[in-house]
């Protein structure tokens, strides 16, 4: 006869790539735009979330960069008060250096005495000195002031990002499964606020014993069976294999999909299905009550040793140890 060999597993059916929404910031829902079992497109909002705090901070976050701007432009006192004193330094090194020079020229010509010539030398090279640091002072304070414009810059932009953050987008094409807040509710990061998958395309997800796991391949036909639609078995294959166990249950979460599915389906159906691992049109079998400590039989000759092959919930395969023929016995 004809013996066929699969693995049985519980089914719940899924939207294809249905994922949780949430928000990536605070506050109070304002309004759900769309109602549950809408249709959505990619980049449609779904919800408004209101919060004043985002707003005032890019109200701040402009200020700040307006006057950042300002220090930098020149148009306020930072860099109009540096080019005032190396302005007034320059004049001061130029007396001095004229001073210097004529007294070292007196000097020269033995007029005037050794202290006068190296205090007239002091005072010019401290002129110098105190030129140069203020012409340091002012690229550095420019440099500082054009380095905070940038900053200010950024975290304006950051802070208008934050602003349209506010309103929540679907990811995806499909449909709004479910909506987990109302008008009025606390929003916050942690819990989701809406489900959303496709609105066409669904995925049924299995539950596989971890003893059965490592016989399960991609593309094996699936048998499903779901409560909802007891007489018929629908035929679909397996397309996912998820390699982490859930230490909860000992099971693999296996995905499959459709050959062809029933014209209307819901997030949640439930069922059974049996995955297959192997078939074989004619195959010796005998019944699984028949069999004594897993590979013997009881025969005319009697206790008789055999090899096990295919098996279903009712027949087994037997490779070897017994014909047609043989007449066997069922156990008491």
């Amino acid at each position: 006869m004809a013996l066929t060999e699969s693995v049985y597993s519980s089914v719940t059916i899924q939207p294809d790539s249905l994922y949780q929404v949430y928000a990536i910031v605070a506050g109070i829902l304002d309004q759900n735009l769309l109602e549950e079992g809408a249709i959505v497109v990619k980049d449609q909002p779904i919800m408004e979330i209101i919060n004043s705090t985002p707003k005032l901070n890019s109200q701040n976050a402009k200020l700040a960069l307006q006057l950042a701007k300002d220090n930098y432009n020149g148009s306020s006192a930072v860099l109009e008060s540096i080019r005032d004193e190396i302005e007034a330094a320059k004049l001061n090194c130029r007396n001095d250096s004229i001073n210097y020079f004529r007294q070292k020229k007196l000097w020269e010509q033995q007029i005037g005495s050794k202290a006068t010539y190296d205090n007239k030398k002091l005072s010019y090279q401290l002129s110098q000195n105190k030129l140069k640091l203020l012409q340091s002072k002012y690229n550095r304070t420019y440099n500082e002031l054009k380095t905070a414009v940038g900053q200010a810059q950024n975290n304006y932009e950051s802070t208008l990002i934050n602003t349209k953050d506010f309103t929540v987008k679907s990811k995806m094409n499909g449909k709004v499964y479910a909506l987990y807040k109302e008008p009025g509710e606390i929003i916050n990061t942690q819990e989701p606020l809406a489900s959303i998958g496709s609105a066409s395309s669904f995925v049924i997800e299995m539950l596989v014993d971890e003893v059965d796991i490592v016989q399960i391949e991609i593309k094996q036909e699936v048998l499903i069976n779901l409560d909802a639609y007891r007489d018929r078995i629908f035929k679909g294959e397996v397309s996912k294999i998820y390699p982490k166990k859930d230490e909860r249950n000992q099971t693999f979460k296996v995905e499959a999909t459709f050959h062809n599915p029933p014209d209307v389906l819901y997030p949640g159906l439930s069922g059974e299905a049996n995955i297959i691992i192997a078939k074989k049109d004619h195959a010796l079998t005998i019944p699984k009550d028949y069999i004594i400590d897993s590979d013997k039989v009881k025969t005319v000759d009697g206790i008789q040793q055999i090899t096990i092959g295919l098996q279903n919930m009712e027949y087994v395969e037997v490779r070897s140890g017994i014909t047609k023929d043989t007449y066997i016995y069922k156990p008491e």
